[in-house]
């Protein structure tokens, strides 16, 4: 593997073109996953084959990477499809799907030998950041943008013990000052920044896509819908779904699904309008942010041009959704025991829009991608069913 600049100047590793026996190496992964082995424990070292090389030795790990796959048939009768599966990403040890990439960002950084790592954030990034930097012995500095990030996550970063700089704005200003002046949060030029902009977060990232597969014994859903923020997740499971199919692992792609806030949705607008337009007319116009989901509160996400081409591969879609369909799917997924932030919500949201549509089929086969615990944004969730319950108490008297 070896890393490129493509979508947009982004470096990015290329297709991992290794010739292996899937049916074996399909057997290899069964007996990782029951390993005791701290290597194996992680549900993304697993695959250590279709990863960038890093020393063994500067791996930073706190098993991540093993998150279930809830089937939910109440989610389904929501979405309006006949089978629904959950992805939840937040159990994994921070509570949010960042944790895939970041084991390999921070092991890549400490193999190259960097005093520490840095990052912009709206708050899930700099804690799962801050949490490997503890672990590996690096120092850790966030940027974020002041007072629009949750108590719950600036509570994490700041007890992994991350150096947090509150920037004035929104996400997109923290992570514009960051890539103007890398060296203005930890003074100092060797430290190195882990937003999905580093294509090792990616490599990590799209671990989630094998999960998925595995978790399926390798039968491809139809759908897989992800909530869109930055896009690098986005990229990240469709790169994932690529390389397997690549490697002989699926005989075919699931279409992907991106649904972004409609207060926070420059994706979506661009899709809409290149729908029959060639990918050399691609643009993207950025927009200031706004939405309960503060997660995926971006207005000028770095990897669209990834994320787009993830779209036109698995002739996939963007969608947007409002807050108040937000927090209804949200509401419903919490209603059967799983919970997540709103943001995850997202896509159980874009789900049922999607099938109103006639875009998914009733009888189609969902995975839906839950980013983050239910914990992240707790001020969100109680807000919503204080008013919930006020709506509920008004409408009996």
């Amino acid at each position: 593997m070896a890393a490129t600049c493509a979508c947009g100047g982004l470096p990015e590793f290329t297709e991992v073109s290794l010739r292996l026996n899937p049916a074996g190496f399909k057997r290899v992964l069964r007996e990782r996953r029951s390993s005791n082995e701290t290597f194996f424990r992680s549900g993304v070292w697993r695959y250590a084959e279709l990863l960038p090389p890093i020393d063994r030795e500067a791996i930073v790990t706190l098993s991540e990477g093993n998150m279930p796959l809830y089937d939910s048939s109440r989610g389904g009768s929501y979405a309006g499809v006949d089978t629904l599966a959950y992805l939840h990403l937040g159990m994994n040890p921070t509570g949010s799907f960042k944790d895939l990439g970041m084991t390999v960002a921070v092991s890549a950084a400490k193999a190259a030998g960097a005093r520490g790592v840095v990052c912009a954030s709206t708050g899930n990034t700099a804690s799962s950041m801050a949490a490997y930097a503890a672990r590996g012995g690096l120092e850790a500095y966030a940027l974020v943008p002041r007072g629009r990030v949750s108590a719950a996550k600036l509570a994490q970063m700041r007890d992994y013990g991350a150096h947090v700089v509150e920037v004035d704005g929104s996400f997109d200003d923290a992570l514009r000052q960051l890539l103007d002046n890398p060296k203005a949060a930890g003074n100092g030029d060797d430290l190195a920044v882990v937003n999905s902009t580093n294509p090792y977060r990616i490599e990590g990232q799209k671990c989630s896509a094998f999960s998925i597969l595995e978790q399926c014994d390798w039968k491809v859903p139809d759908w897989v819908v992800v909530p869109g923020g930055n896009l690098g997740n986005s990229s990240a499971i469709g790169k994932g779904f690529r390389e397997a199919l690549t490697l002989g692992l699926i005989d075919r792609l699931p279409r992907i699904a991106i649904v972004q806030a409609s207060g926070a949705a420059p994706l979506v607008t661009t899709w809409e309008s290149l729908e029959s337009a060639s990918d050399t007319a691609a643009s993207l116009v950025p927009v200031e942010p706004h939405t309960v989901a503060s997660a995926i509160a971006i207005g000028n996400p770095k990897s669209w041009r990834k994320a787009l081409r993830e779209l036109r591969a698995s002739n996939g879609v963007a969608v947007a959704v409002d807050d108040a369909e937000i927090l209804k799917a949200k509401f419903h997924i919490g209603s059967e025991g799983i919970g997540c932030e709103p943001a995850s919500a997202a896509s159980l949201a874009g789900t049922r829009v999607l099938r109103k549509r006639n875009v998914i089929a009733s009888d189609a086969n969902v995975v839906c991608v839950l980013t983050g615990h239910v914990l992240k944004d707790i001020d969100t969730i109680l807000k919503y069913h204080d008013d919930y319950s006020k709506q509920s108490e008004h409408a009996r008297v």
